[in-house]
């Protein structure tokens, strides 16, 4: 573990403890005055981000997902937490009628959302096309065999469930008054402890980091966001946000910039998030459906 990233410091009242992992900045804000519990519990969360870093990034070749993605055909049995993601990747896939696809991560050979113009050519998408489709995937127990060529990218739940993790870790030791943030992906465990909420601004899209478009107070639960506000291409007025639709290989149309949910569990929450993006123009009458708290801009 990377101690020497590790940051704590005292901010308006509150231990506020930082480090960087999953590329991403995490924060531990902790309404305690007890500076001894504040850096234990950020050895923990920051331990626990890293630990699942390490495990499932593709950037790695020493895990199991770049030995999934090396197999060359043949079957890898798994271990009981990476089966217990990939059945949950299996499940969003069926939920959102395979709008949700852990193999589309090969996708960005033909696209770099880096704010250009460089949109692909549809010939070379079709041809990367080829490789997606968890409908492709034999997935039994606790054995995934991908074809050759294909891959998984658990990266569109990976940071969602480092917070939930973290969050069930640090329960035991304080039940409030801690707001875990690992880059925009939230959870409170139980109100500030003057029992008021914490109060969490929503980046406007159309001018992040420095514009406010909204306002969540949350006491106990998640909150995730979903959009385009920073991976992006523009080609002729046209913008084309970096989440992909992998039934076509093309960033979803009329999607919505950004959209915001509040859940029970990080994980549901960015769930939810991302399957309204790729409900495209329908994103708010999904969310409606769903009877949660939403806002989509």
């Amino acid at each position: 573990m990377k101690a020497e990233t590790r940051e704590l410091t005292r901010e308006n009242g509150l231990w506020v403890g930082r480090f960087n992992a999953m590329a991403s900045p995490c924060e531990l804000l902790m309404d305690t005055p007890d500076r001894a519990l504040a850096l234990y519990l950020l050895s923990i969360a920051e331990h626990e981000a890293r630990r699942i870093e390490k495990k499932f990034s593709r950037y790695r070749d020493d895990n199991i997902i770049f030995k999934l993605n090396h197999a060359c055909g043949q079957p890898v049995t798994v271990d009981e937490e990476t089966a217990l993601l990939l059945n949950y990747a299996d499940q969003c896939y069926h939920l959102s009628k395979g709008r949700f696809d852990i193999t589309s991560g090969v996708l960005r050979e033909v696209w770099q959302f880096d704010g250009s113009a460089g949109v692909p050519r549809s010939d070379a998408v079709k041809v990367v096309l080829s490789r997606v489709g968890w409908s492709k995937v034999e997935w039994h127990s606790a054995v995934l065999k991908l074809l050759p060529g294909m891959e998984i990218d658990l990266g569109g739940i990976g940071k969602e469930y480092a917070v939930d993790r973290t969050a069930l870790l640090l329960t035991p030791h304080i039940s409030s008054g801690v707001l875990i943030n690992f880059g925009g992906d939230l959870c409170a465990l139980g109100p500030r402890t003057d029992g008021s909420a914490w109060e969490i601004a929503i980046d406007d899209p159309a001018r992040s980091g420095d514009h406010q478009c909204g306002l969540i107070t949350l006491t106990k639960g998640a909150v995730a966001t979903s959009g385009d506000a920073r991976r992006y291409l523009l080609k002729d007025g046209v913008r084309y946000g970096h989440i992909l639709d992998p039934r076509t290989g093309w960033p979803v149309a009329d999607a919505p910039r950004s959209v915001t949910t509040v859940a029970s569990t990080c994980m549901e929450a960015g769930m939810l998030a991302t399957f309204a993006i790729l409900e495209g123009g329908g994103a708010e009458a999904f969310l409606r459906q769903q009877g949660v708290e939403f806002l989509c801009l």
